[in-house]
């Protein structure tokens, strides 16, 4: 598990690209989880992230993954979990204080996010992990999260112009005429 992480670390910015394409997926099928109910799809989603980002990142499965702003480095394999930063007992050479043998996962963090275009996310301090999130996904949270935000966006630009002008209705309701009925049209009523 440890070199296969170390590998992914070294092509975090190709790992980097997949994420954002998984994501771009999740959140085209937004309508179609919506139908089945995000609660059904949560535990089958839950299961293939769980596979997939243990085998290639050594994931803990928090619920909040954070890979993308961590050079593709999980900060819950720290020994101390911390999500912020490295805790100031780096040994020399860039190894752990309590796991002599291993490289510091913010260590190996900051090489990541330096082959990353989104990089500098890695300067962000995180919230604190929600231990009520664990075991679920963070794809599917995520996505959901996202694609919400562009639903509200999409429904703030399609109602911007009535909101603008709030009395435009009682002045000029969209049922009203444009023009006089044709005569034809007047005696073909009759």
């Amino acid at each position: 598990m440890y070199r296969i992480r170390l590998f992914a670390i070294r092509h975090s910015r190709s790992f980097e690209w997949i994420y954002k394409r998984v994501e771009q997926v999740m959140i085209a099928l937004d309508p179609v989880l919506r139908k089945i109910g995000y609660d059904r799809v949560e535990r089958p989603v839950a299961f293939v992230e769980k596979c997939v980002k243990t085998v290639l990142f050594d994931c803990k499965m928090c619920g909040q993954c954070v890979l993308s702003s961590t050079g593709m480095s999980c900060p819950m394999n720290c020994p101390k979990q911390l999500r912020n930063g490295p805790c100031g007992g780096v040994r020399p050479g860039g190894f752990c204080e309590v796991k002599p043998e291993m490289k510091c996962v913010w260590v190996l963090a900051w090489d990541g996010a330096s082959r990353m275009k989104g990089g500098a996310q890695i300067a962000t301090v995180l919230p604190p992990v929600e231990r009520n999130l664990e075991g679920s996904s963070s794809w599917l949270r995520v996505s959901r999260e996202k694609a919400a935000h562009l639903r509200e966006a999409r429904e703030k630009r399609r109602t911007a112009i009535a909101d603008a002008f709030p009395g435009a209705r009682k002045n000029e309701p969209s049922a009203a005429p444009l023009a006089e009925e044709p005569a034809q049209a007047q005696k073909g009523a009759k």
